[in-house]
Order: C-alpha cells, then structure tokens, then sequence
C-alpha cells in the first residue's frame, strides 16, 4: 500500500478507528499491536511485537499474551467494515469447547485475522508454532477447537457483504471508498 493502512480514512474516520469502534461492542479495552513507532501516537495503547518479523501470527501471540480478558478479539487494520454486530454475533460462539471463533468468507476461505481467540489455550500453541517458524493464522486455527462460522450465520447482519473486504493496495482502497 505504501502507507500504514490504520491511518487510512474513510467516511471521516480512519481505519483504526473504525475497527476500534467495532470492537467496542465486546471489548472495554482495545490495543494497537505491532504497530510502527509512528503509530505511537495513536489513540490507542501500543502493544509491540515480541517475535518482530513473524508476521500475522507474531501480532496474534503479541495480542494474547498482552490479553488479560478470557477471549481476545484479533482484528488486521485492512478490514475497515467490521462492525460491532459481527463481533457480538461471534462471541455467541465462543464456550468452554471451544479455543477459537474464527469467521469463513463467501468463498469460504478461513479470516484469522478477524476472529477472538482464548489465550489460555491459544497462547502455547502459538509460541510452540513461532518456534517452528510457522507464522501462518490458519495452521493455528486447524490445530486447535476452531468454532467456523459459516457465512450464512453471518448473513442477516447489515452489511454483511462487507465485512471480509480487505484493503491492501490504492485499488482497494479505491473500490472501499465506493463501497463506503
């Protein structure tokens, strides 16, 4: 993209922002994590990455052992219509059985990225997996009690179409400022 994608603006807010007022919804706390130092500044607590280079699953360990709630909502900042309903709708699923809610898109792609995780079942895994250095989402939420939520459970909510785009080159971002 060229530019940290959380300071991007749409309909008068940025990214971080919206994704932050989304998760206001479940969360009485919301951090920024592997933010740049830039970032700082931000609104929210910055919480670094620990294993720095390990991509998505070096934020979500960073995310999860900073996590002192019993589920941690992980969100990427290129996902700028997440909305608070989605994330109610996924706390529906969260119970004892279960170590993570992770969301299918249309195409029925897993969204890791956009899912809540229990760290106290989650974080070992996630250490043990950096050691081997896997850093892929998606071989964490097969190794462990992944609660998939279909897109139909996730259709009824208002802009459901939208939750899952994500905004990752001025093409996206384009076509997001239409979609807004």
């Amino acid at each position: 993209m060229g530019t940290d994608k959380s300071r991007l603006m749409l309909e008068g807010r940025t990214f971080m922002e919206r994704i932050a007022g989304a998760l206001r919804a479940i969360a009485p706390e919301i951090s920024l994590v592997g933010a740049r130092p830039e970032s700082t500044g931000a609104s929210l607590p910055v919480v670094a990455d620990i294993h720095r280079g390990c991509g998505a699953l070096g934020g979500i360990h960073a995310a999860l052992r900073a996590c002192r709630a019993p589920w941690a909502a992980i969100v990427s900042c290129d996902l700028p219509f997440v909305t608070g309903e989605l994330f109610l709708r996924l706390t529906d699923f969260c119970d004892e059985d279960t170590d993570a809610v992770a969301p299918l898109q249309s195409d029925n792609r897993p969204q890791p990225l956009c899912a809540l995780y229990s760290p106290a079942r989650c974080l070992e895994l996630v250490e043990q997996l950096l050691r081997e250095d896997e850093r892929r989402p998606r071989i964490l939420l097969r190794q462990i009690r992944t609660r998939w939520v279909a897109p139909p459970e996730l259709a009824d909510l208002p802009d459901a179409g939208l939750f899952f785009i994500n905004v990752n080159t001025p093409e996206d971002y384009a076509r997001a400022r239409e979609h807004a």
